[in-house]
């Protein structure tokens, strides 16, 4: 039964994502492998749903907006001046106790996690072909697996964040 609903939905689903994913700025394989994730969560819990090609086509819009808000929320890296003249040795320090705390952070996540993450703080400025590659996974799984590791790393981070950081 489950074979065959995955048989049935797999063009719908191709089709759907590639209509959907460059309008949220996504690959489309990483949208269709979130909507699948998101149907056996489901069928591990409610089973199948009573309209598949409806509930796949709202699963599809509903991880696109949930890409949206994410893009719209994250904020890229700042770049740090390559002059270090005009910091003094106060910010130096702190500079490096913060990627210290980041670095140790990042080491105690659980699972494949850290390398994952190293791999993309690299200063080599890794693809993710290159990364996948390194550590044996599929590039459509680096997207969702990231994901789930900074969240670790957020919950991981955020009590060492409150105690220094009024929020509000």
């Amino acid at each position: 039964m489950t074979h065959n609903l995955l048989a049935t939905l797999r063009p719908l689903l191709a089709a759907e994502a590639s209509a959907e994913a460059y309008a949220s700025g996504t690959e489309p394989s990483d949208l269709e492998q979130a909507v699948w994730l998101r149907l056996l969560e489901r069928l591990d819990s409610d089973g199948p749903p009573r309209d598949p090609q409806g509930w796949l086509r709202r699963a599809v819009r509903s991880e696109v907006r949930r890409t949206r808000r994410t893009h719209r929320l994250e904020r890229p890296y700042e770049t740090e001046p390559a002059d270090d003249a005009d910091r003094g040795p106060e910010h130096l320090a702190l500079t490096s106790a913060r990627h210290r705390a980041l670095r140790d952070a990042v080491r105690r996540l659980p699972g494949r996690c850290p390398r994952l993450l190293e791999a993309l703080l690299s200063p080599k400025d890794l693809t993710y072909r290159e990364i996948a590659g390194e550590l044996g996974i599929s590039q459509g799984s680096l997207g969702p697996e990231r994901s789930r590791c900074l969240g670790c790393l957020r919950r991981l981070l955020t009590p060492e964040v409150a105690a220094h950081e009024a929020r509000g």
